[in-house]
């Protein structure tokens, strides 16, 4: 009933936008369609640290997928990189696991301002647009030391799109429309991003609606509350001035609000549809220098992110909230060119609460439950370059947190901790040849105490063995690069321990492992491109094999996962053509429960992207996704290994069109 009441709202804006497309051909005429590059170098070209040692076991998504991704979701965003799986099928339910450890374990940013990552563990703590991304770079394992607080296993990062990105050199207005159309769950989507700039000043608005119905897997099954009813906004505003002197102001917004599985990332059941009414929202408040140089080269940050998860079922009603508000205020003082220390403080509040009728009934408890915690870091990195073929970054902080715990039976007393702890990091890159590079990167992290998950606050808590974690990581990898071919290759290790068991609300402790190697060959022709990326991870809890159940929102059992992206451009034609293939080996992933392997599995995806000669800056991109009907579950989608468990599959073939006009 949701979507078919909005529906009509798609169909304006989709109508809007293609007014838009039909409308603007001429005014078009000077503008030209570049083709985007799968080279994830050009990425870290842009990236003012992209040479830092820190930098040389950064994954970065690349032009192409961006813009692959920006009609799709995360999975499309990182679809291209076997180290970074995403599972669940559906935005709301998709989580994302960086080398077997779940993005839970990692300090996630958007514009410099530090993610919730806690919420319902049925759906995602990390629900974002790819259609606003600009930039997304994953530090697997070790992340520097001005990457925040609790950065256990690594750092995303992602920058949302500013107005330069849409507006040609030289015009003080312009926009970007797109519409798309996918057949599995007869899904429409449409997106409008306007920006303009004048004197300094600079505005960017964005918005995306997307509806749609319940796909079908590779065997026709229906795939019940997957239906899209999705809305996403962006505002920005920012000045900067001569001297370089920058200042910007964002907001954004995302709701999905459908009938869902009662549990979102499970597959369909004999139980009711529930009600999801989800939103996530990100403020930043940014101010840096451009042009900084020198010995004063100041940077701040102020931001919030929320999330909120309603659940409505007749009596069993709960609203789940959880929000993080972060302050960076950092210095960068440049030695020289190629030298520098940055350092600076920060802090971090977060604070997850339930509320409504799924709790209040149990135990005779109050209508809500609340845990937080407190962050108070200083920190220092120093990127530094002591000969033409050494590269070294190494950095230490330190940090205070305080834990409050929810106030158990009702008693009106709250558990405390106070604790606090160093973490130190070094990275090393040396040069052996012009063609060959050895790398290796070390931390050891103070991680202070993870929230709880609130819809798990029913529970009568014992915090009384609550520890703060700590987390190790290892990275030994090398470099090749000769003409068109580079080849990469590491071996990586992630250890935690003390790591809070998060989702059935008994308070342990537990040792937590990731190990396991990273393969990548990439070859670049005139104009063409192929990568391939290889991963092999194996998550262990204390020291045992485990199933999905056992990892809970450590990890996840992904054993070898292989991505292969190629694209052509026909220039002669004003096409390019191109494809993908995702696939995954099966697994014995052991544990609790697990009573078959994690079947394997093999998915090609085609697609032809069309500029019309007569209309500069239109594209029309056709793709078919999952070619042979494959019916599979992504393996980092939970339960596939129990044989009684109908997982979440991902949709059957499934054709798309997407259009896109630039002006």
């Amino acid at each position: 009933m949701a979507a078919s009441l909005i529906a009509p709202r798609a169909r304006l804006l989709c109508g809007t936008a293609l007014t838009v497309l039909s409308a603007l051909p001429v005014a078009a005429q000077d503008i030209e369609t570049d083709v985007l590059s799968l080279d994830p170098i050009i990425v870290r070209q842009k990236d003012p640290l992209g040479g830092s040692a820190d930098r040389a076991t950064s994954t970065y998504v690349s032009e192409a997928e961006l813009e692959r991704a920006s009609m799709g979701d995360l999975k499309d965003l990182f679809a291209g990189i076997a180290s970074v799986s995403v599972g669940g099928a559906i935005p709301i339910a998709q989580k994302i696991y960086v080398n077997g450890v779940d993005m839970l374990k990692l300090a996630v940013q958007v514009d410099g301002v530090s993610q919730n990552n806690r919420i319902f563990h049925h759906v995602s703590a990390n629900a974002f647009d790819p259609g606003l991304m600009k930039s997304v770079r994953v530090d697997p394992g070790v992340a520097p030391a001005d990457a925040g607080p609790r950065a256990l296993a690594g750092r995303v990062v992602m920058e949302t799109v500013d107005a330069e990105d849409i507006l040609d050199e030289g015009a003080n207005f312009g926009g970007r429309a797109r519409v798309s159309y996918d057949s599995n769950g007869n899904t429409a989507q449409g997106s409008l991003t306007l920006a303009g700039r004048s004197e300094g000043f600079e505005v960017l608005a964005y918005s995306k609606r997307a509806t749609g119905d319940n796909y079908e897997d590779g065997d026709g099954v229906e795939m019940t509350g997957t239906g899209a009813n999705l809305n996403a906004n962006l505002l920005k505003f920012a000045y900067e001035s001569d001297e370089g002197h920058r200042i910007e102001l964002s907001g954004q917004n995302l709701t999905d609000r459908e009938w869902r599985n009662s549990k979102a990332n499970f597959g369909p059941s004999t139980d009711p549809l529930q009600f999801y009414d989800t939103e996530r929202s990100i403020f930043a408040l940014n101010y840096e220098n451009t042009q900084g140089s020198g010995m004063w080269d100041p940077s701040f940050t102020l931001g919030r992110s929320d999330a909120d998860v309603t659940k409505l079922n007749l009596g069993d009603d709960a609203s789940g909230t959880t929000k993080t508000d972060s302050i960076v205020f950092k210095n960068t003082f440049h030695l020289s060119e190629v030298n520098t220390i940055t350092a600076g403080i920060d802090y971090q509040k977060r604070e997850t609460t339930v509320t409504g009728d799924y709790w209040s009934p149990v135990n005779g408890l109050a209508t809500s439950a609340t845990e937080e915690s407190r962050f108070n870091g200083i920190f220092a990195q120093a990127r530094l370059e002591p000969t033409a073929n050494l590269q070294v970054s190494a950095g230490l902080r330190y940090d205070w947190m305080d834990f409050t715990g929810h106030d158990v039976g009702n008693s009106g007393t709250r558990f405390n901790l106070s604790e606090s702890g160093a973490s130190a990091n070094l990275s090393v890159v040396y040069d052996v040849t012009e063609a060959l590079s050895l790398r290796v990167a070390y931390s050891n992290v103070f991680g202070g105490v993870d929230l709880g998950d609130n819809f798990e606050f029913w529970r009568a808590f014992d915090y009384s063995a609550l520890e703060s974690s700590r987390a190790e990581n290892i990275v030994i990898g090398a470099d090749w690069a000769r003409g068109d071919w580079r080849l990469g290759a590491e071996i990586f290790r992630t250890q935690i321990d003390d790591a809070r068991d998060l989702s059935r609300g008994v308070v342990t402790m537990n040792d937590f492992e990731s190990e396991g190697v990273n393969l990548a060959a990439t070859y670049g022709w005139a104009d063409g491109f192929a990568r391939l990326t290889y991963s092999y991870s194996d998550a262990t809890l204390n020291g045992e094999a485990s199933s999905n159940y056992d990892l809970g929102n450590f990890g996840a059992p992904l054993g070898s996962v292989i991505a292969f992206e190629m694209q052509q451009e026909l220039p002669q034609h004003n096409l390019l053509v191109g494809g993908s293939v995702e696939a995954a080996l099966s697994l014995d992933a052991g544990g609790s429960y697990a009573d078959q392997e994690l079947p394997g599995y093999q998915v090609v995806n085609l697609f032809a992207e069309y500029a019309p000669p007569a209309w500069n800056g239109v594209t029309i991109r056709g793709s078919i996704n999952n070619l042979f009907d494959e019916q599979y579950a992504d393996r980092a989608t939970y339960g596939a290994e129990f044989s009684d468990f109908n997982t979440l599959n991902e949709p059957g073939r499934n054709i798309s069109v997407v259009a896109t006009m630039r002006f």
